[in-house]
């Protein structure tokens, strides 16, 4: 490469490391190119439910049919009112964008551009480091980086989200901060500002990251004033860099940026001799426009939690905080969080070594903290936020490994250790990957169950199930649902949980009342928009439906209420839609965490005592008992439960199988009809469930184990063994 020039030195380094960081993704196709579960008409479905959110927004896109003429917006015109369709999101008119001009289909779109894009990290790392004269700390930088267990987690093929360049633009504001500040070159300025603005539009949680960046770069300022060094040029980098970070729409960020880059350029000198008024002007313009307010918002959410949300005005409720039950929202071990950072715990320990050593050298690379800093959040704050770290950490033993190279005389034996070393790093990273199989969010027969309920229910109608499945309801059967991944917090949550959780007549009752209500809520913020809270034309409403319903049957006790759905008189909302109710075999798995939403007193916020519910499907049989695992077991001589060595005595036994012809079949005894639990046997699932007696009458249970359904109040729509589709009749 000695004949070759620095630039095509740049685009061969970046090709590889693109070359590798893209193939490495494909080894989860080639694994299982031959599972026809995990493909719908012979594509490929993707693997995170989030993505299904961004799908839908894309899919109204693409099909481009004007359904709302009279939409405030150009993409809400793209689809129907209150669907909650996100034409507006980035990544769905990137996404349709790319399906209009490229030959692809659209799964094949949104299943290979993770893959794609998240490549493009490769890019500004191998920049940075050829801006420290070393393109090999670089390079290798890039190949750990963009295969590192938790970014790749999340950027793999078919994880359609956000992630996919969400590292990405923080790392190019990295590069063009670095280039900044050591070059002092106007047009890093203008970069720096378009990719805030860029990531904004891309990532509006970007706030945080961009507030903690010019936060150093005030610091780096203070420090140049007191040491009398030159600080013009980072004061005006700090100037654009507030105009970027304006909380405006876009076009008006975009488009100051641009004015004052010209201005910079064709009258400096007013810029410069103005610079501290113009500065003023900037802060003053960053705060009025709610500049902070992104940030308290982002910290209540992830580090400031309670176990309730407390919702209300005239009627004060306490509902279960959903972030109590996000996996990727709670603290994770120290192995975990050294193992998604880095791969392995003394590559974490040795590449914070060298980043320390990376900074003494280059303190341009302070600029990397805060990712490091929000990188380590996920220690405490959820494991989501590791991959912030993934890329100034590579960095860190990216510099190591070159510096020990460098004491190396022997030219051989230096690219024999600069190889290995790589390879070394690289090692425990590839084998997660290799190990990594994570299957699509649904198999082929559940889409096929709600590509044919696309066909039966209207745009308009309701689909209730558990939020968990919102976004994939939504896109495969074009309809709307209650709760989604966006839309989950514990005043949604509660009447979803009390549908699934309570018997029939009562759920039923309160699966009408939240539908409507929700649709009349529609109605009632439209109405509010333009209005003052004192305007004697605001509607005055209820922050959850729950309340809401409350006072609107006169009842000043939320308790009173719902115990009033057990009246048989009880008088619900005109009807404007159909209701269909989704209840999948999957739900088993998380039905004790629904059960948490409703299982509080909603006035004081006490939970009430936890329903049992067990599922397994590993157990083993003996002459004596049927031993179900973790201290769970059936004494079979006795017909008595045995949890954690205490006897509990067995309400019901049901064993509930499907024949030769595709019938179910229930076998169901009553062995002590005092007991307070009950068992459950699925050999055609091979598992078995132990559930008290409230569950066990539960809407879920008795519809989709046993489909036993009221005939008054459902109708079976859709009848498979992974799936049941009810509609509802009142």
């Amino acid at each position: 490469m000695k004949n070759l020039t620095l630039n095509q030195k740049t685009i061969i380094y970046i090709t590889i490391a693109f070359i590798f960081s893209f193939m490495t993704r494909l080894i989860w196709v080639y694994q299982f190119s031959e599972v026809s579960q995990f493909k719908f008409n012979n594509q490929f479905m993707i693997n995170t439910n989030d993505g299904y959110f961004y799908a839908e927004g894309a899919r109204d896109i693409v099909n481009a049919k004007i359904l709302n003429p009279k939409a405030e917006s150009y993409f809400d015109k793209f689809h129907n009112p209150n669907d909650l369709s996100p034409t507006k999101e980035a990544l769905s008119q990137l996404t349709a964008f790319l399906v209009k001009f490229l030959p692809f289909s659209f799964e094949t779109v949104i299943f290979y551009m993770p893959a794609f894009l998240a490549s493009l990290i490769v890019i500004p790392l191998i920049l940075i480091g050829r801006s420290f004269g070393r393109m090999d700390l670089g390079f290798i930088a890039a190949l750990l980086a963009s295969i590192a267990w938790s970014y790749y987690n999340r950027t793999m093929v078919g994880y359609y989200d956000t992630d996919m360049l969400n590292i990405v633009f923080p790392t190019l504001l990295l590069w063009s901060l670095v280039w900044a500040v050591r070059t002092k070159e106007d047009k890093y300025l203008l970069i720096t500002a378009l990719d805030m603005i860029a990531y904004r539009w891309w990532y509006p949680q970007s706030y945080s990251l961009e507030f903690a960046i010019i936060f150093l770069l005030i610091i780096f300022v203070i420090y140049q004033y007191i040491k009398k060094e030159n600080y013009q040029y980072n004061l005006v980098l700090i100037i654009f860099i507030l105009f970027a970070m304006m909380n405006l729409n876009g076009y008006i960020r975009f488009s100051t940026v641009i004015f004052l880059y010209i201005l910079l350029k064709y009258k400096r000198d007013i810029i410069l001799q103005n610079i501290f008024y113009i500065l003023a002007i900037g802060i003053l313009a960053f705060f009025i426009s709610g500049g902070f307010s992104p940030i308290w918002g982002q910290l209540k959410s992830y580090v400031f939690r309670d176990s309730v949300d407390t919702i209300g005005s005239n009627l004060s409720l306490h509902f279960y905080n959903v972030m109590q039950t996000v996996r990727e929202a709670n603290a994770i071990s120290f192995k975990t969080f050294a193992n998604r950072i880095s791969g392995h715990i003394i590559i974490f320990l040795l590449s914070v070594l060298g980043y320390i050593w990376l900074v003494f050298r280059y303190p341009v690379m302070l600029f990397g903290l805060p990712m490091i800093g929000l990188g380590f959040l996920a220690y405490k704050s959820g494991l989501r936020f590791t991959i912030y770290a993934v890329p100034i950490l590579a960095f860190g033993i990216a510099f190591l490994i070159v510096q020990i190279a460098d004491f190396i005389k022997n030219r051989y034996v230096k690219y024999a250790f600069l190889v290995l070393a790589t390879f070394t790093i690289l090692f425990p990273n590839i084998l997660h990957i290799i190990n990594y199989k994570v299957p699509t969010v649904f198999t082929k027969d559940e889409v096929k169950v709600l590509d044919k309920l696309k066909h039966i229910a209207k745009r308009e109608d309701y689909v209730v199930a558990w939020w968990d499945y919102g976004y994939p309801i939504r896109y495969y059967s074009d309809v709307k649902t209650l709760v989604d991944g966006g839309k989950h917090s514990g005043k949604v949550n509660f009447p979803v949980s009390f549908i699934l959780t309570h018997p029939q007549d009562v759920a039923a009752k309160m699966a009408r009342l939240d539908v409507e209500y929700t649709e009349k809520r529609f109605k009632v913020n439209k109405h509010n928009k333009n209005l003052d809270k004192n305007d004697s034309n605001y509607i005055k409403w209820q922050p959850s439906n729950i309340a809401q319903m409350t006072l609107d049957y006169g009842f000043k006790s939320v308790n009173d209420f719902l115990n009033s759905l057990n009246n048989k008189n009880f008088k619900l909302p005109q009807k404007t839609r159909e209701i269909y109710i989704y209840l999948p075999n999957r739900m088993m798995n998380i039905y004790p965490t629904i059960t948490l939403f409703s299982n509080l007193d909603l006035e004081t916020g006490v939970k009430k005592p936890p329903h049992l519910f067990y599922k397994t499907n590993f157990y083993k049989e003996n002459q004596f008992v049927i031993d179900l695992g973790n201290g769970v077991g059936i004494d079979k001589r006795t017909n008595t439960l045995i949890i954690r060595n205490n006897r509990y005595p067995i309400n019901k036994f049901a064993k509930v199988y499907y024949d030769k012809n595709g019938k179910l079949k229930k076998d169901i005894i009553t062995i002590n009809r005092f007991g307070n639990l009950n068992v459950i046997f699925m050999p055609n699932y091979k598992q078995f469930i132990v559930l008290d007696n409230t569950l066990y009458n539960s809407l879920f249970i008795q519809l989709f184990v046993f489909e036993n359904y009221d005939k008054k109040l459902f109708e079976p729509v859709i009848i498979t063994p992974l799936v049941k589709v009810y509609k509802l009749k009142i």
